[in-house]
């Protein structure tokens, strides 16, 4: 009987040293921008759920971020129909997931690396993200600032003779990251 209740302490010491972190829908902001020679277009996304499970001493991660695709908008009725059927396909594709494996660095200091996949339009692609971290108000403001290239993972390229647009699109991400405790 005593060897049940030594794993079982184990296992609850194991749990208790991994950091968990909610990201807030309702404080996250997800922009893009997307540029062309003739001007820029801006757009937003919304957060469906996001967690991040890590152990800060292995750095071993777990969980998702889950975007909501078929929120995506730029303030163009027409170039977001278009942006959902050409490129996203968001009724075949209607979420985004990232999935960290690991996180270098720890609450406490003002960077943060998240390591992982991120499935898009159906594949999934490596995926790394630096976090710039800030304690504020009983949890953490963090904030990223990354590429992805639409276009070499199969999106479809929305350029066309008369107006050729970047093929990557720059992403922008400000979140609110709660925290169960252990951090």
């Amino acid at each position: 009987m005593k060897p049940i209740f030594l794993l079982l302490a184990c296992a609850a010491a194991l749990c208790a040293a991994d950091t968990v972190l909610q990201l807030d829908p309702a404080r996250t902001q997800i922009a893009f921008t997307l540029s062309d020679p003739l001007h820029t277009v801006h757009g937003t996304f919304k957060l469906k759920r996001g967690n991040i499970r890590f152990d800060p001493e292995t750095g071993k991660a777990s969980g998702e971020i889950v975007i909501d695709v078929a929120s995506g908008e730029s303030g163009s009725g027409m170039r977001d129909r278009r942006m959902h059927k050409d490129v996203l396909e968001s009724k075949k594709y209607p979420e985004a997931v990232f999935t960290p494996n690991r996180v270098d660095g720890h609450l406490g200091q003002t960077e943060m690396t998240v390591y992982g996949m991120f499935r898009i339009h159906g594949a999934e692609h490596e995926m790394t993200m630096n976090f710039k971290v800030t304690a504020e108000g009983g949890g953490y403001a963090a904030t990223a600032h990354f590429a992805i290239p639409y276009v070499q993972w199969g999106m479809k390229d929305p350029s066309n003779f008369l107006l050729k647009v970047s093929d990557k699109v720059e992403m922008d991400v400000k979140t609110f990251l709660a925290t169960d405790g252990h951090g």
